[in-house]
Formats: C-alpha cells, structure tokens, sequence
C-alpha cells in the first residue's frame, strides 16, 4: 500500500497534537538511578492489511526472556533512538536500514526493570527477507496491525509486583502471548494514530 506512509504520518502528528489522556507506563516501579535509554522499531509492513513485525527473545536472555517484543535494545553511546532501532532491528532480524521508511517517534515508556524506551514508528516493504539473529531472537512473526491498535483485543490483568499491584494488558496470537511492555506500547500507539477510530476501550 504506497500511502500507508502517509497515511500514518498523518495520524501520528494528528494523535502528538491533541491530549488522548492518561497513557500506560512502569514507571512507578523504576529505579531512576539505573534506568538505560532504548529504542524499539514498530516496523509496519506495507500491503493490504498491514501486520507488524514481533520476535520471541531467547529464554536465556537477563532481561525480558522469552517475551514478545519489538526489535530494539540499548541505545549505544552517542546514537539517537531512531539509530539505535535501526541497528538493533538489522541485528536482530537484518532488516537493511535502507529499506525502513522511518515516520517518526511516539511516546517514550519507562519499564520497571530499568529502560527507558523510544518507540520508533517505521514502514517496511511485504515480504521483505527477513533472518534471525538466533543469539538475539528465538522467533518472529507478524501480526495484523488492526489487531494490535483495537482495544477490544486486549484482556485486563493484574499481578502482585514489587510491593505493588501492577496492571498489565495481553492478547493471544497465533500461539504467541504478547502482553507487558510490547502490549503497553501498542496500546499507547493506538490512542495516537486512531486506526479503528477513537476507543479508549
């Protein structure tokens, strides 16, 4: 779909103009003393029914391991997060940074084990060969994108976390559990670009 660029620049600008409300974040639980900046890549493919690029980290991994999430990582000294997205997704999954059509940032979300993400809202070409890093990434997949902005997809959990109860959204997919920070991301990029239309949900 040629204009899908387009046509989520526009609805990103048009969400960072207005105030959608409160928005998901840890960071009530994060120690700020030992919080590292990071980025992630939300890469959108480009067809028909657009889906979003997800991968499994290893079970071996210190943080986060055998979540789903974005590619994405530690920004590395003197890089911005668009550079680090870029790199940490041609690691992860060699995705050429050339053929990522980068929109822009959307709101930053602060984890409670220490990061301080910047997600990076990008387009990819369909079918784009796409290889896994398997030190970095046990699996990937796509998911439609409608899926992932419609808030009627998402069921509401809570778990007892660090003294405090911790509310946390999750979705099923295809065998994969997407839930935690990728979930909040997702749900904080839906009530900026608005793809069913505003529902808070």
């Amino acid at each position: 779909m040629s204009d899908l660029f387009d046509r989520l620049a526009a609805m990103l600008e048009h969400g960072h103009a207005q105030d959608v409300g409160e928005l998901m974040t840890d960071s009530r639980f994060a120690d700020v003393g030992r919080t590292a900046d990071a980025a992630v890549l939300i890469a959108v493919t480009e067809q028909e029914r657009p889906t979003v690029i997800l991968t499994q980290r290893p079970r071996t991994m210190r943080d986060h391991p055998g979540q789903v999430a974005f590619p994405g990582g530690k920004l590395d000294h003197g890089e911005d997060a668009v550079e680090a997205a870029l790199r940490e997704a041609w690691e992860e999954l060699h995705i050429e940074p050339g053929k990522v059509r980068v929109i822009g940032t959307t709101d930053r979300y602060q984890t409670g084990t220490g990061f301080d993400i910047t997600p990076v809202l990008a387009t990819i070409p369909a079918n784009l060969p796409i290889r896994a890093e398997p030190r970095e990434v046990e699996s990937w997949f796509e998911c439609p994108l409608d899926l992932l902005m419609d808030a009627s997809q998402w069921s509401r959990n809570e778990v007892f976390w660090k003294g405090a109860m911790r509310g946390y959204l999750e979705m099923d997919y295809d065998g994969y559990r997407i839930w935690g920070v990728t979930a909040a991301i997702c749900w904080n990029l839906s009530r900026r670009i608005a793809w069913h239309g505003r529902d808070d949900g």
